[in-house]
């Protein structure tokens, strides 16, 4: 048997007037998902404990089987371990995004979480500015993908309250800057970053073409090496990450899945859906489960795109789960669960807690339910609810887990 998990990160949404109180699911063209949900087991299930922030690092933890009230540290571990960066057991790794601060009437508003989604190159370059004038043997700087990269203080504090940057876009910043122990040394990390960032070229030069200057850094999702255990011990089975977060990423390698690099993956509307899809089919060949994950829906979410939002959804029904669907016979005996991580509802650019809508197709022995078609109401009206979601990777495959 083979398994696929196809994650939309940040599908699930909220019914909005511009589409005549449809949710982007219900609205968007998904023949391909509507196929799954029509002829597979439909529900829906919770992915993020109660008490536990609604990213996608706890909602990934779940659907990867994980249990992330006995697992989760934060989401900066995660993607340290993707970039390759050991951290040792004092040692606490945060993300570090570029963003754009724009001072207005005295205030200070987050303007832009990614700093006009700044391209990988230009990141680095930043990157190699901050090492040169603030690292030192207790901070540390590595470059990661776009906006989005890390920062490490070695030995250092992680009991603070951070906000993440795409939680207060538009909003004064300065009720948001991270509190508690240790909150004053990284407070004045990201200041003295502002004053290295503010005279860089690179940010003279984007300013001058009419693009955002990552003009500050924001220090977030901090915490310290979790423990996890190996999936194939877990689950007996091996296994890949297709995904160009390093987040997903470094849940695999903990996990201790391989990772697949896919040209042309880049977290947003312009990513390669069909060669993802095409590597995860050449993954099965000598592997038993892959996990694809697709960021482009939840980007758009974050940036207050409705129009980017369905072509993501479109394009990851089209490309993505129909090239799966077609390519994934050849297997004989399959099962694919599809499904987003958490809701990023357009209107607040954000993510929630709620439950979202999964499909468990494939397989003999399957019984199915009949779904109208694959949204968050149709989800809800199936009957089929599972209030711990770290259990629907072991519904699909019909097995106990081991371990934590």
């Amino acid at each position: 048997m083979k398994y696929i998990v196809l994650l939309g990160d940040g599908m699930s949404d909220e019914p909005l007037d511009q589409l005549g109180g449809k949710t982007p699911l219900q609205a968007a063209r998904t023949p391909n998902m509507d196929f799954m949900a029509q002829n597979g087991l439909l529900g829906l299930a919770r992915t993020v404990p109660e008490g536990l922030p609604p990213g996608s690092d706890v909602a990934n933890l779940s659907v990867f089987g994980y249990d992330p009230r006995t697992c989760y540290t934060g989401r900066s571990p995660l993607e340290a371990a993707s970039i390759g960066v050991d951290l040792g057991p004092a040692d606490v790794a945060f993300r570090l995004n570029f963003v754009t601060l724009s001072p207005e009437g005295g205030r200070v508003f987050m303007k832009d979480f990614s700093a006009g989604h700044i391209s990988t190159a230009e990141g680095r370059e930043l990157i190699e500015a901050l090492r040169v004038h603030l690292e030192d043997s207790e901070f540390q700087f590595f470059p990661g993908v776009g906006y989005r990269h890390l920062m490490v203080w070695r030995n250092g504090r992680d009991t603070m309250k951070a906000v993440p940057p795409h939680d207060i876009t538009g909003k004064n910043v300065i009720g948001y800057l991270p509190s508690g122990e240790g909150s004053d040394r990284v407070i004045n990390l990201m200041n003295s970053a502002q004053m290295i960032l503010h005279n860089h070229p690179l940010n003279r030069k984007r300013e001058a073409d009419d693009n955002l200057p990552a003009n500050s850094i924001w220090l977030w999702g901090h915490g310290r090496a979790p423990r996890i255990n190996p999936f194939r011990e877990r689950y007996g089975l091996t296994g890949a990450v297709i995904s160009a977060v390093d987040l997903v990423k470094g849940i695999g390698i903990y996990a201790g899945l391989d990772i697949i690099p896919v040209e042309g993956a880049t977290g947003y509307i312009d990513t390669n859906y069909r060669g993802k899809a095409e590597a995860a089919l050449e993954a099965l060949k000598t592997r038993d489960y892959v996990y694809l994950h697709v960021e482009a829906p939840d980007e758009a979410s974050h940036s207050g795109r409705l129009d980017h939002k369905l072509q993501a959804i479109e394009d990851f029904d089209e490309k993505v789960v129909g090239t799966v669907l077609d390519g994934i016979k050849p297997f004989g005996d399959y099962r694919i669960l599809c499904m987003p991580d958490h809701p990023t509802p357009v209107s607040i650019m954000t993510h929630t807690s709620d439950p979202v809508p999964f499909i468990i197709y494939g397989g003999a022995g399957l019984d199915g339910n009949g779904g109208v078609a694959y949204d968050e109401e149709s989800a809800k009206g199936s009957g089929w609810f599972v209030p711990e979601g770290f259990r629907l990777l072991s519904m699909m495959m019909g097995r106990t887990p081991t371990g934590a």
